[in-house]
């Protein structure tokens, strides 16, 4: 039995040294495009502003944002946004009590379903505000969570 053991560790070995010699495997940064300035503002406000780049932003009622609104551990509150607004190309996530609101930002095909399931943390009761961007316009939503324990302050 340890003899086969020897002799997989070995090809596999063999196999990443030739991937590795032949380029295949080659350590490469990776650069995501994302809004870096949002998710180090410190207040709902300057992380919308750096979001949309001051761009006018609209409620709508076609945004959902579904959540209990009593969470019993700021911790782990799950949140689910909706949006109706056909071409939704992101969904933004920020919760105003934390220390840096921008919590989550998506990026969505337009073949996909406008709709977002996630876990965020929170500080403490506050609104939960999903910006949602559609055709070059911008939309949100807010709802207000009340959080018994916990947080991230």
């Amino acid at each position: 039995m340890k003899r086969r053991i020897f002799l997989q560790a070995t090809l596999t070995t063999a196999q990443l040294a030739l991937a590795i010699g032949s380029g295949l495997l080659v350590p490469r940064r990776v650069l995501a495009a994302w809004p870096s300035a949002a998710f180090h503002a410190t207040s709902p406000d300057q992380a919308i502003h750096a979001l949309l780049e001051g761009a006018p932003l609209e409620f709508s009622d076609a945004v959902h944002i579904e959540a209990s609104n009593i969470a019993e551990d700021g911790r782990s509150v799950p949140v689910v946004v909706h949006s109706e607004i056909p071409d939704t190309v992101t969904i933004t996530i920020l919760s105003e009590k934390n220390p840096y609101p921008a919590v989550a930002s998506f990026n969505l095909s337009p073949q996909v379903d406008p709709f977002v399931s996630t876990r965020i943390k929170m500080g403490g009761a506050g609104h939960v505000v999903a910006v949602v961007t559609a055709k070059g316009r911008h939309y949100y939503a807010k709802k207000r969570i009340q959080v018994t324990a916990g947080g991230c302050g």
